[in-house]
């Protein structure tokens, strides 16, 4: 079974910093950055979990949920990653999204 505390850990990070940044940040990109990385991370899983079906776009469930995303679609990614490899290049997705989202 692989460790994926490595991504669960970046993610709650980057989850936290979200939660703490002021409305104007997640205007300017942050919250916005934060979605394409969930949808990422949850096509991803859905890939590994269901390979050749079509995968399913998480919806925008406005800028305040955006840190709640992030978190439930890493952590289905960790969950599908248990089984495959991935996770290094998970790990720099969710810092990379960090660093553009300014928080």
């Amino acid at each position: 079974m692989l460790d994926t505390t490595s991504l669960t850990a970046a993610v709650d990070q980057f989850a936290d910093r979200l939660r703490a940044a002021p409305q104007s940040r997640l205007q300017r990109g942050a919250a916005a950055e934060a979605l394409a990385l969930a949808r990422e991370l949850s096509a991803r899983a859905q890939r590994l979990e269901e390979p050749g079906a079509p995968v399913r776009e998480m919806p925008d469930a406005g800028m305040f949920a955006a840190a709640d995303q992030v978190t439930v679609a890493a952590r289905d990614l960790a969950v599908a990653l248990r089984e495959e490899g991935g996770l290094a290049d998970a790990v720099d997705l969710v810092e990379a999204a960090m660093k553009r989202a300014g928080v």
